[in-house]
């Protein structure tokens, strides 16, 4: 069977509390239970992954590749602007991921406009709220 890694870095354990405005008022194991349903539907079957710190999530990156994983969806958060490592990581592993922003992170503050992790994935998803993790575990089951 398919394994997708699914990795949710920084403040994403805090969904449903944090900012309602703008992540909405669904929890983080809202969004894993969705994406394991539709992983039944699919076939495939996810690992997730949430840190509020950057070496957890490389490290976790590096032992999912090491493991055989070979698929994955990555929402950085603020790590996603910041984050050299993580982006060398992603870069440097055999994981290909689509990265993914519940909100879209070109209608908010400018600093959020550039992503120094997107250009070492197979593709962003931005603005979709869950629907852009659920639109990148469609495209990955079908690769």
């Amino acid at each position: 069977m398919k394994k997708i890694a699914v990795i949710n870095g920084v403040n994403l354990d805090r969904l449903g509390k944090r900012e309602p405005q703008i992540y909405g008022s669904a929890t983080l194991g809202d969004l894993c239970s969705m994406l394991d349903a539709r992983a039944k539907e699919l076939g495939v079957e996810l690992v997730h992954f949430q840190s509020n710190h950057e070496g957890e999530i490389v490290d976790k990156i590096a032992e999912l590749s090491d493991a055989g994983v070979r698929l994955g969806i990555i929402n950085p958060a603020a790590f996603s602007h910041t984050s050299v490592a993580l982006r060398d990581c992603i870069a440097g592993n055999e994981i290909k991921f689509v990265e993914v922003h519940i909100s879209n992170i070109y209608t908010r503050e400018e600093f959020r406009h550039n992503s120094i992790t997107a250009p070492a994935c197979v593709g962003v998803i931005s603005g979709l709220g869950f629907g852009g993790y659920l639109a990148a575990l469609d495209f990955l089951a079908g690769r």
